[in-house]
């Protein structure tokens, strides 16, 4: 796929995302009722339903013929005709825990995957009116260029995170805890915003110098991760199959562009190098 089409796939997204804009921030903060998934750690609302079938209407309408996957909605599309090679990946409210308790860190991410590579992303923060998009041609928030650059080392570095949380600790106990404190420990800076797309968004402006994940879905990390590689940033996945695809990996880790990832402990933490090598 080229430049331009790219871009026309990332208006399109675009598009779609800001669509869920007026409804996701009528109802924040007004505490909507949260039905629950897998587990009670697992949260989600009638607007995250709503929403993703507003950004299916949107997509089928500009991009006939894709392929939609959805959190809530599962793979719709026939793949056959007009844009068959693409399928979108969408996540209608990343952070729908802190959306359900009034927290303003969520957004909507979408992204459009052709040729076997992720070709054009948006994460949109409904709540600041953020538009973080990236195409084949770079990424820019709000119309203007970014570039992911920041902390060269842990000590002077802020990381955003999830981990570990309740499947992390269910699987490895005292030694996620233990890798968490030294996360505290050697960062500058640990915070757990909520949401893995926006947090990935914020290390591609610049806004935050590392992120490292686990137990994540295509549709959390696929926009996010264009948006880092198109901003200079570096975004690694972790745990995949060999040979699969990086929107697929259940983790990754993620840092801007200049981050001495080598030295850093969350390589070791990550199963990037081994343990005492840095």
């Amino acid at each position: 796929m080229d430049v331009p089409e790219s871009k026309e796939l990332a208006r399109i997204a675009e598009i779609a995302a800001r669509a869920t804009g007026d409804r996701l921030r009528g109802a924040f903060r007004s505490r909507p009722e949260v039905a629950v998934k897998r587990d009670f750690h697992d949260p989600v609302t009638e607007h995250d339903r709503a929403a993703e079938e507003t950004i299916r209407e949107v997509l089928a309408e500009h991009t006939p013929g894709s392929v939609v996957v959805g959190e809530e909605g599962g793979t719709r599309g026939d793949g056959g005709g007009g844009a068959g090679d693409v399928r979108w990946y969408v996540d209608p409210i990343d952070g729908t825990a802190n959306f359900a308790a009034g927290l303003p860190f969520f957004c909507t991410s979408i992204a459009a995957v052709a040729g076997g590579e992720v070709v054009a992303g948006v994460v949109y923060d409904p709540v600041r009116d953020d538009m973080f998009a990236a195409s084949l041609g770079g990424a820019a928030c709000n119309g203007e260029p970014i570039r992911s650059a920041g902390a060269a080392q842990d000590r002077t570095g802020v990381i955003v995170t999830g981990y570990p949380n309740a499947r992390e600790l269910k699987r490895a106990g005292d030694a996620a805890l233990r890798d968490y404190a030294r996360l505290v420990e050697s960062f500058a800076t640990v915070r757990r915003p909520g949401s893995a797309a926006l947090c990935l968004a914020h290390v591609a402006a610049g806004w935050s110098d590392a992120a490292y994940g686990t137990s994540v879905n295509a549709w959390d990390v696929s926009a996010g991760l264009l948006l880092i590689r198109q901003a200079g940033g570096t975004y690694l996945p972790l745990g995949g199959e060999p040979g699969g695809d990086d929107w697929d990996a259940p983790g990754y880790v993620a840092c801007v562009g200049g981050f001495d990832l080598a030295r850093s402990v969350l390589s070791e933490i990550a199963g990037l190098a081994p343990a005492g090598r840095r």
